[in-house]
């Protein structure tokens, strides 16, 4: 996944939680990068056709760009639930983050033989939670038994 993804994947998950547009202000919240960096972006993306922007409206994906969008969403998924139930890594989602600007879709694809990914897959993610749904479960059911174990 590249940098491109990784901003498709904050237009995404930012509509969602928005209902609408994703305003450059917004993804540059939740991609940690200046306003400017984000606007900078966004007009390159939508250079490419996988967006279209619209001066103080925001950025709406085009149907490419969802698509890829998708990709780099289960891509991070994989990740997650990789870090989460395989390696036992207590910070699976800051991990996961920094992995995934650096793993490619073979990586992503076997390690998705070695998980066991939710069908729904990824709209099973939680924009507001910015986690999966089911891996909290999981992980919320691993923790109550651990401590009636105690």
């Amino acid at each position: 996944m590249n940098t491109a993804d990784q901003y498709l994947k904050a237009v995404f998950l930012v509509q969602q939680l928005e209902g609408g547009p994703a305003s450059t202000g917004a993804l540059a919240d939740r991609l940690g990068v200046s306003p400017a960096s984000a606007n900078e972006m966004v007009g390159k993306l939508a250079d490419r056709g996988l967006l279209e922007h619209e001066k103080y409206k925001g950025a709406t994906l085009t149907d490419d760009g969802e698509a890829r969008a998708r990709d780099a969403l289960a891509t991070y998924c994989i990740l997650e639930r990789f870090l989460a139930n395989v390696l036992d890594v207590e910070d699976y989602r800051g991990e996961a983050g920094q992995l995934e600007a650096v793993i490619d879709e073979t990586v992503a694809e076997r390690l998705d033989m070695i998980i066991e990914r939710e069908p729904d897959c990824p709209n099973c993610f939680d924009a507001e939670a910015d986690a999966c749904s089911h891996l909290v479960e999981e992980l919320d059911e691993a923790d109550a038994e651990a401590e009636a174990g105690d």
